[in-house]
This record gives structure tokens, C-alpha cells and sequence, in this order.
């Protein structure tokens, strides 16, 4: 197809908005859009008319018209398709098909437009994506302004302590009938320092027997004098998760303030020991809403994070049990030909200990196919018109691995706009975002014990290709690569070494299309 542009005009034949997607002038936009309201024929039911040299694909707005102007050698179906998608765009941006809703967003919907049509050409592109590109949403940005915004703050208290701390030093100062004395870099001369810790509070001992003055509540502990922290990241991310909080996000915290930060840093709890494993596999999926594997890819990594210097000097014992074709590679540091003889990690030169409280990653592998039987959980979406203008929407999961445990399986379904829809049957719960124009089914787990289930529902006014792109998000504890750490040894006397071990199993990408 060949589009031409793109408008919202009244029934009277005024541009309200209109983008151009091949060179034309304003007198010329204009006078096709003032003619079309007087082509359209009385009483008939179609949605495109006809001229010499153009075609007119319309739809009504209540009061407006969505118009795509076309040559008339396009194709009329992908016309229809996409002058649909153009009507949803403007209902996610507008609240009512009203005039002045339409011109207070228009710069919204003249960039949407453009996410849509690239050069007269349909770029293939939904409305969540549409919705990613003009919001252009930053999660670095949000991180920056967070971190800067919470550096700002801690500045201020040190300010202000600073001021408080100078304050009663001249107060003792007065009381003991002498001067505080200043060094040039505006503290006291003295062997002792302030340490700025503004989460220490606490009553400041006075040795004499003046009363305290209102505020000595807030002074800060006397300490020797200690190098500089650089970078108090816990704080940040702290900070940046309540700030996410306030505005409605659901966050998930797993800041812990004894983490230990460094490259490719593992956030530690209480219950690891000093040698401690992250088994990590990731999965691309994409299958066909007919049925079929369009993308399988799968990714993997074992870090391995020391926190005790005298544990440096090890060896991993590994068990590969995987016969899918995975293929295994080692960081460039780890002894290769140790690898395939003994299916053990170690470094090359042996006398040398790994790295001290960085998690460093060891081993990686990587699986790429089409085969249906490498796919987890394959879900199976069938929606068929009822002759009423509605559809009706089976969608079942299977387990096909049942070694799996998959837990907060959420299913998200997109509907057309404006569609409330009636659901008939339903394992698990389900939630109608009719802001986001979907439907989420929700399953808590998916296990061998319940590896199947199914949701129907009805929705009016839709066709089949409304509830596509489905996507699934979960999580597991269990390991998708039959690779498993069996033993930790020591390199001198190859005596075994405690450790602990985590597993995580999660989809970067998965859905039916």
C-alpha cells in the first residue's frame, strides 16, 4: 500500500489534524479533505470512496472522521487494518472523539502517526509498541535523576549537621570562656573528626555540667578519623525504589546494605556462605498463533562470587546431563583442557585465587532451534467470530516440561479498544486493564501437579487479530540446562569447600504472535 496521509477533519470537511507521508502542499491536503465529506454517498454502509485519482478510507468518530487518503492501487484490506490501528492510537491519547481533545494532543498523535508509516509504507508495529516509542521512557533517566535527587539531599543534611556541629562548638567554646579555633579547611584542629553519618543519632556526652542544649539530640557520634566512601549505591537504589513507590510502580526490592558492590556485582543475603553460585538461564521465545516455533534461543551463565580471601584457591565440579546440543563455553581465564577431562572450573594458573567480592562469570552456554519440544510451556490462543460482530476467545497452557515449577505466571491478552470482556471460564485469576486495553490471566504456579488450564471469555465488536501479540512473564527456581554444581574443592588438598547455590529460570521475551 501506498499511503498517502493521514487526518482527523469534522463532518463539515474541516482539518483538525493531518500528516503527510509523501511531498504535497497545504492547498492541496486541504482541498481533498474539504471535498471528501460531500463524496461520501447517503445511506450506504461502506467506508471507502472513490475519486480519478484517490482513495478516501474512512471511519467515524461520533462527530469526526479518521480519513487515510491512498492511491487507489493499495490494498483496501491492509487499508481497513490500518485505519483500525489509527482509531486506537487516538483513543490512547484522547479521552473523547471531541475537537479540542483532539488539538490538546496532537503532537501525540502526529508522533504516533509517524511510529505507524514510515515513506507512505506500514511499518509492523502494534499499539504497545507505538505507545513504548512516543513515551520514549528511559529507565537509565529515571535511575540518574533518582541518584542526582538523592545526592542532593544527603548534601543538604551534611549541611545542616555541619551547621549544627559548628554551632555547639562555639557554644562550649563560649561557656569555657575561650575561641573555637578554625583550620583552612573550615573544620576544628583537632585529632578527631566528624564523621558525616546522618542515620547516627544519638545524645552527645558533655563533660560538664552545663545543660544540653534542645538539639543535641541530632549530633553525631565522635569517630576516628576514616577514609572517604565513594558511591553509597545502597542508599541510591533505596531511594530510587521508594521514589518508584510513590508514583505507583510495583517494585520489588532486593537491596540488601550488606551487598557487596563491584562489577557484575550479586546482591548478598544472610543465608549464602562464602562461596556462593548464581545458575542463571534466560529464554527468547516466540511461537506462531497457528501453531509452530518461530524463535527458541536460550542463555546461560554460573557466577561465582567469593567473599573470604582464603577460599580464592578453588575448583567447581560440574555434571552435564543436558543431550539437547548446548553449547558450552568458558571465560577465557579458565583452564579449557581441566574442562573436558574432569568437567571442572578452575583458573589456568592455579596458584592464583579468583577475584575477592565480585561476581565473576565462569561458565556460559547458548541453545538455538525450532524444535516444538525444547519450548516449556506452549500456550495455544483460538479466538472465533460468533456472527454478531464479537468473538469468542479460548486460550489454554500446557507444561510440556514437567520438571519445572513456573510461579506469578501472568498471561497478558490484548483487546480492541474499549472492549469490556465477558469471561465465561477461568483457572487462576484475571484482571481487565481497560486502560491498557488488555486482559492479564494470572496463575500463581504451573507445576507437574498443574500443568494445564484454560480461560474463555467473549468480547464484542473484535476480530481475531485483535488479541494478538500474546505475552508471558514468570518465574522459577528451577533450571531449564541439565548443568548442575555438584562440588566446590579446594586446589591445594582438594578438600571440599561449603557453598551455596542459586537458580533462576526467567523469559527476556515470550510470546505468540
Amino acid at each position: 500500500m501506498v499511503l498517502i496521509a493521514a487526518a482527523v477533519c469534522t463532518k463539515a470537511g474541516k482539518t483538525i489534524i493531518s500528516r503527510q507521508f509523501v511531498e504535497m502542499t497545504k492547498a492541496r491536503i486541504e482541498g481533498l479533505l474539504a471535498a471528501f465529506p460531500k463524496l461520501i454517498p447517503a445511506g450506504t454502509q461502506h467506508t471507502f470512496v472513490e475519486t480519478d485519482s484517490v482513495r478516501y478510507v474512512y471511519q467515524p468518530l461520533e462527530r469526526l472522521y479518521m480519513v487515510l487518503i491512498t492511491t487507489k492501487a493499495s490494498n483496501i484490506l491492509e487499508d481497513l487494518e490500518t485505519l483500525r490501528l489509527f482509531a486506537r492510537v487516538i483513543l490512547e491519547y484522547c479521552r473523547s472523539f471531541e475537537e479540542s481533545e483532539i488539538v490538546e494532543n496532537a503532537f501525540n498523535l502526529i508522533f504516533a502517526f509517524d511510529e505507524i508509516v514510515a515513506l507512505g509504507y506500514r511499518e509492523s508495529v502494534n499499539l504497545a509498541q507505538i505507545r513504548t516509542f512516543v513515551e520514549m521512557d528511559s529507565h537509565e533517566e529515571k535511575v540518574y535523576q533518582a541518584v542526582r535527587q538523592t545526592q542532593e539531599r544527603e548534601a543538604k543534611n551534611k549541611m545542616r549537621e555541619k551547621a549544627k556541629e559548628l554551632q555547639r562548638q562555639r557554644m562550649e567554646a563560649a561557656k569555657k570562656g575561650g575561641k573555637p579555633s578554625f583550620n583552612t579547611s573550615g573544620g576544628f584542629g583537632s585529632s578527631t573528626v566528624y564523621a558525616p553519618t546522618p542515620s547516627i543519632i544519638g545524645d552527645v556526652t558533655n563533660n560538664s555540667n552545663d545543660v544540653k542544649p534542645a538539639y543535641n539530640n541530632m549530633q553525631q557520634k565522635r569517630t576516628p578519623m576514616k577514609a572517604m566512601k565513594l558511591g553509597n549505591k545502597g542508599k541510591d537504589v533505596e531511594s530510587f525504589v521508594d521514589q518508584l513507590k510513590s508514583e505507583g510502580e510495583n517494585v520489588i526490592s532486593s537491596v540488601n546494605n550488606n551487598s557487596q558492590i563491584g562489577p557484575k556485582a550479586l546482591t548478598i543475603s544472610q543465608d549464602i556462605d562464602n562461596v556462593h553460585l548464581k545458575h542463571e538461564d534466560k529464554l527468547i521465545v516466540r511461537l506462531g498463533r497457528d501453531g509452530g516455533v518461530q524463535k527458541f534461543e536460550l542463555s546461560g551463565l554460573i557466577t561465582l562470587h567469593i567473599s573470604d580471601e582464603k577460599y580464592g584457591k578453588i575448583r567447581i565440579q560440574l555434571e552435564n546431563k543436558d543431550t539437547r546440543g548446548i553449547q558450552l563455553q568458558t571465560h577465557p581465564n579458565i583452564d579449557k583442557e581441566l574442562f573436558k577431562l574432569r568437567s571442572q572450573i578452575g583458573l589456568k594458573q592455579p596458584h592464583k585465587p579468583f577475584p575477592l567480592n565480585t561476581g565473576v562469570g565462569v561458565l556460559r552456554w547458548r541453545l538455538q532451534s525450532n524444535e516444538e519440544n525444547l519450548v516449556p510451556l506452549l500456550i495455544n490462543c483460538w479466538p472465533s467470530e460468533a456472527g454478531d460482530g464479537s468473538c469468542d476467545v479460548n486460550i489454554e497452557y500446557e507444561l510440556a516440561h514437567t520438571n519445572l515449577e513456573l510461579t506469578d505466571v501472568n498471561i497478558t491478552i490484548p483487546l480492541p479498544i474499549g472492549c469490556n470482556p465477558i469471561v465465561g471460564e477461568c483457572d487462576g485469576n484475571y484482571t481487565h486493564e481497560s486502560r491498557r486495553n488488555q486482559l492479564i490471566w494470572s496463575l500463581p504456579l504451573i507445576d507437574a501437579n498443574n500443568k494445564n488450564g484454560s480461560l474463555e471469555f467473549s468480547a464484542m465488536k473484535s476480530v481475531p487479530n485483535d488479541f494478538f501479540p500474546l505475552n508471558v512473564v514468570f518465574g522459577s527456581k528451577t533450571p531449564y540446562a541439565a548443568i548442575k554444581v555438584t562440588d566446590v574443592i579446594l586446589v591445594d588438598d582438594e578438600s571440599p569447600v561449603k557453598f551455596s547455590l542459586e537458580t533462576v529460570l526467567n523469559p527476556e521475551k515470550y510470546e505468540i504472535v
